[in-house]
Formats: C-alpha cells, structure tokens, sequence
C-alpha cells in the first residue's frame, strides 16, 4: 500500500516540468499557469472531505480504485490533449482522484496495521508521498530534457505504465470488510476538532503544514518558469530536479536524528524554510543558480522536519477516535497552502515582476511562522505530555 501511495504520488505532481511548455505552447500567462496548478488542490480539497469521509462506507479498496483510474484517465488527457481547456480538465480529474485517494488510502494502510504500529505507518505514508512528489517531477524533466521524444507526450506514457503498476499492486492487497450497518450509516462532512485540542492542533500542526505546502507550493508552480525566465537556463531537466531535490531531501531530513526534541526541531524547520525562501528571492535579484540551490536545499530540510513534526502532532493531539478527521483537517490546512497564497503570487505577477512577487509573498509567510514561533511557548508549557521525541 505504501508502494501504491508513492506511485500515485509522483503521478500528482508528474505535469510540474511541463508548466514552461504548455506556456508556450499554448502562450499561458503566469496567472494561468498558477490556476493550471491550483485547480488540482481546488477539487481535491472537496473530494478528500466528501469521499473521505464515506469511504469506510463505500469500501476503502473500492475508492483507492477508482482514485487510480482517474488518475489514468487523466493521463490519457494531459496525452491526446490539444487545447488548454483540456490541461484544466486533466488536473481537475487529477485533484479529485488525489483527494479521494489520500485520506482513504492512509485508511486503507491503517486498517492492514497492527495497532502497535500505526504511528510508524502514519509516518511511513508522509514519507511516500513526499518520496512520489519529488519523484515525479525529477523523473519527468529528465524524460523531457534528454529523451529526444514528444516533450508532452511522451512523459505521460511513462505515467501511465506506473499507474497502471499501482493498480495491479492494489489488486494483490485484500478487500476491506464493511458490515451492514456501515453501509447504511449516514457519515457527516464534519470538521470539528474537540476544544481542547483545537488551538494547539491548528497552531502546531495546522499552520506549520500550510507555511510547508504554500513555499513547496510556490516552487512547483512558479520555480519551472522562475529557472527559464529569471536564472535564464533553458535545461528543463533543471526544473525538475530543483523539485526532486526539494522533496527527497525532505525525505531523508526526517531521519536525521539531531533535534530529538518535536518543538525545537518544527522551530528550526520552519526557520530554515524561511531562510530557503527568502535565498531563492534572492537568487532571482541576482540571477545565481548556486544560489537557487542552496535556498533549495534549505527549504529541503526545513520542509521535511516541519512536515514530520506537523504531522506527528496532527496524531497525537486527538484522540483515537478523532483521528480520522484531524488527518483530514490536516490536509485540509496542508492544501489550502497550495491554492489561495499560489494563486496570490500569480496574480501578483500580472501586476509585478515574478521575483517582487515572491518577495511580498515571502513576507507574508514570514509573519505566520512569527506566530507559530510565539505560540510554541505555550504549547510547549501546557501540552508538554504530547510534545515526544521524533
């Protein structure tokens, strides 16, 4: 299942690379290119908050399934398409088959866990789907750069014999048992975090995850069109591997062992994910690709700790029943962070250039993290019974 979940993954973020060419090729402004990439979170948001919490009801490998023929079905499009409104289609195929497929494939996972284990597992699951994000970028620029094949069609051949893969792996898994009743209960869309947990949940695990997905947000948009534009390098491959790198380091950050200490190592993650953004800002003033990478691989680090972190604490702080629908808010703060401030900055660069965009946006961003940073006083002093090493 973690295999599926990894697959599934690098098919999200598969088109990143392909951004600068569709710009072209279809002559896409900046503001478009970022409404390409938020219309997937746009409708996976609703999906993962209806079908999520029906898919126990539903049938938990019955929804994985459908999620990745959708995910197929979208490929077939992004593959045969011709006109934009066709790339809009496919990622909005693509942001519905995600959002089903996220928080009923972790269900999925848990239910094939012993319970002594689902700490492990919940954390095994970020770290495919961090895995696929990075992945799938890394694998589509170099397809793109140095196949020597149909830039935009050729990848998605790839992409579909991975998914194709996925779905052949999850039929080897055993169907998930549902009772009468299940079928016939009515599950509410519901949102509600018990109150005491609420503050620290939103604040500690909330905030942090929305900071980690807008910045990784802003460069799966906007970093394929900031390298060709901006650092003036017309290797695709690039693009592509600034996301691989953003993502895999984020990966392997979480097993570095230093910082056991959850507060004090989020507090450092968000620190050096700032600091990446705001090098990245700079590296854009001055056009220096070196310069690029290291606010990459800053924002690497920064971003895998404060992900890991958040995503502990969206565990902890609940209790076992409330679980489910923490994760699912969760989520819900993680990919707010990839629609509303990405389609602020596009809509900043019809105004200004992309660089000034980025730096009123990285203020903005900077001041959350102030207050996640004050609030961590607190939490640290009154929730100190959930506050583990990592």
């Amino acid at each position: 299942m973690l295999l599926v979940s990894f697959l599934m993954s690098v098919g999200a973020t598969f088109v990143a690379p392909l951004f600068p060419l569709y710009s072209e090729t279809y002559d896409m402004n900046s503001l478009e290119i970022t409404l390409l990439f938020s219309i997937y979170a746009t409708f996976l948001l609703p999906s993962l908050l209806v079908i999520g919490v029906n898919s126990t009801r539903w049938g938990l490998k019955r929804i994985v399934r459908i999620s990745i023929w959708l995910s197929i079905l979208s490929a077939l499009i992004f593959l045969v398409s011709a006109n934009d409104w066709m790339l809009y289609l496919a990622r909005l195929l693509e942001g519905i088959a995600y959002g089903a497929f996220t928080g009923t494939a972790a269900a999925f996972l848990i239910l094939q866990t012993s319970p002594d284990r689902v700490q492990k597992a919940i954390k095994l699951s970020g770290v495919a789907i961090l895995s696929g994000f990075g992945f799938g970028p890394g694998i589509a620029g170099l397809i793109i750069e140095y196949s020597n094949l149909q830039p935009l069609k050729f990848p998605y051949g790839i992409l579909l014999a991975l998914l194709i893969i996925s779905l052949l792996l999850l039929e080897t898994l055993p169907e998930d048992s549902i009772t009468g009743e299940q079928r016939k209960s009515n599950a509410k869309v519901s949102l509600g975090l018990p109150k005491e947990i609420r503050s620290p949940f939103v604040l500690m695990a909330g905030l942090p995850i929305f900071i980690v997905f807008t910045i990784q947000g802003i460069v799966f948009s906007l970093i394929p069109t900031f390298v060709k534009s901006v650092i003036q390098t017309t290797n695709l491959a690039v693009s592509g591997m600034i996301i691989f790198v953003l993502l895999i380091g984020g990966v392997l950050a979480q097993f570095i062992p230093w910082l056991s200490h959850s507060v004090k190592r989020i507090r450092i993650g968000m620190l050096l994910l700032l600091t990446g953004a705001w090098i990245i800002v700079a590296s854009g003033i001055v056009s220096n690709l070196p310069l690029l990478w290291t606010g990459i691989i800053l924002q690497a680090i920064g971003g895998g700790w404060t992900f890991q972190i958040a995503l502990t604490f969206a565990g902890q702080l609940p209790n076992p029943v409330e679980r489910p629908r923490a994760i699912s808010v969760f989520y819900l703060f993680a990919y707010s962070g990839f629609i509303f401030p990405v389609v602020g900055v596009g809509l900043l660069t019809l105004f200004l250039d992309l660089h000034f965009s980025l730096l009123i946006f990285n203020i903005f961003v900077t001041f959350i993290a102030i207050y996640v940073f004050k609030y961590s006083k607190i939490f640290t002093r009154h929730y100190s019974h959930q506050v583990v090493s990592t």
